[in-house]
């Protein structure tokens, strides 16, 4: 099977960041062992530097997927490669940072503790893992609280840390299951910087999130699962240019030749596209029209649009 895609010039494989072909994941349930397909023939890529977002509704398929892709499900077919290895290889993991949907941390352990334990388990040097860890923390938010026991630290202040640890190493490749759960809008303002950060030095980010809002500021494109399989995947400047709408509020002794709905002084339209609505600002008289603007789409109309059965 080829997961790698030709160039256009030269014809060379270009490795992707992440694929998957066919991916396959069954888990079974009940007495009798009843097999449930969780993941039903995924097939999807991120190239080198983009970030994607994987969203869906719950029970989609989105932990399945990252959890097989880290090795940590075996999946029942298909396959799937991160940075041209085999998913869950060592080779793979070294260049990967993880991040799972619930991070659990020895309690009495402190952040910096934790964070240098995980460093030396990653190859890193003592005085790598230390000065790494101090850098990492502070730009999570946790500076001055590093030698604090985790037992004491809330939901939010824990996937800090856990932020920090999936960053240790410079990983060319993150991989992250509901980032921003638990954290605050300051936590969220934070996590932003930190990603774009990682963004701009060449890194790319595969994340799965319920906050769209964080998504649609984040990403280069979205990756819509829905009942196992890839529903639609689509750059996400051009959806929310496709979400966006153009409405005019004007006054008319007429019906108009145009779609809108009458109110107790005025009548409304809404538009989908730029153009017909310059056309049915052309058409009427400028005395007429009380108000005319955009609206931005979002990418939650668009979420409960493309899931809604």
């Amino acid at each position: 099977m080829n997961l790698g895609r030709r160039g256009a010039n030269n014809g060379a494989v270009e490795t992707a960041a992440l694929e998957t072909v066919d991916l396959r994941i069954a888990y079974k349930s009940g007495w009798r062992g009843t097999a449930r397909e969780a993941v039903s023939g995924l097939t999807l890529r991120v190239e080198p530097g983009e970030v994607v977002g994987f969203i869906g509704p719950n029970g989609a398929g989105k932990s399945s997927t990252i959890k097989a892709l880290m090795g940590f499900v075996q999946p029942s077919g298909g396959e799937a490669r991160l940075l041209g290895k085999p998913a869950g290889s060592i080779e793979a993991r070294r260049q990967v940072g993880f991040l799972p949907e619930v991070a659990l941390y020895y309690p009495w352990l402190s952040p910096m503790e934790t964070l240098w334990m995980y460093g030396r388990l990653a190859g890193l040097t003592t005085a790598a893992a230390r000065k790494q860890s101090l850098e990492l923390l502070r730009k999570v938010g946790l500076e001055g609280r590093e030698r604090e026991w985790l037992k004491g630290f809330s939901k939010g202040m824990l996937q800090r840390v856990g932020i920090a640890q999936s960053l240790l190493g410079d990983p060319k490749l993150l991989i992250l299951d509901e980032v921003s759960s638990g954290l605050d809008p300051l936590g969220r303002r934070d996590l932003r910087n930190l990603m774009l950060e990682q963004k701009q030095a060449g890194v790319t980010i595969f994340f799965s999130s319920h906050e769209l809002t964080e998504v649609a500021q984040l990403c280069d494109r979205v990756i819509l699962v829905h009942k196992g399989r890839v529903l639609d995947e689509r750059p996400v400047a051009e959806l929310l240019a496709e979400l966006r709408r153009y409405w005019v509020r004007f006054r008319s002794d007429e019906e108009p030749r145009f779609p809108a709905q009458r109110t107790d002084q005025a009548w409304e339209a809404e538009f989908t596209s730029l153009a017909e609505w310059r056309k049915a600002l052309d058409g009427l008289p400028a005395e007429a029209v009380l108000d005319a603007g955009e609206r931005e789409g979002t990418l939650e109309e668009y979420f409960v649009r493309m899931v809604s059965d």
